[in-house]
């Protein structure tokens, strides 16, 4: 078993830590600074991001969601969205399989 508190990672803004990659899935614990986003992003796997401290926008589809800790969000393969860190937020992405159809197996996410 491999086991993270993820309330307590140092995961510093610009620099994502892989916590796992396996095919089956890969997580992956990131922090956004204040002002940062995610923009237009688009994944070939079916991802699960979760907000484990701070406070986001999620726009997708036409609408903005306000999003804090405890909040999870699922995205289908290859849908559009963008993520705006409010407040500097800490994040955990899992995305499954890994790598998603169509996406080339030496890039990561």
């Amino acid at each position: 078993m491999q086991q993270w508190d993820l309330s307590s990672l140092d995961v510093e803004p610009q620099r994502p830590i892989v916590l796992d990659s396996h095919p089956e899935g890969r997580s992956v614990a990131l922090t956004l600074r204040s002002g940062e986003r995610l923009q237009e992003h688009r994944v070939h796997e079916r991802a699960w991001l979760v907000v484990i401290d701070g406070e986001i926008e999620i726009e997708a589809h036409g609408t903005t969601e306000r999003s804090g800790a405890g909040v999870l969000a699922i995205f289908d393969p290859k849908e559009d969205h963008e993520i705006r860190a409010l407040a500097q937020s800490r994040l955990l992405l899992i995305l499954a399989p890994w790598p998603g159809e169509g996406r080339d197996p030496g890039v990561d996410a």
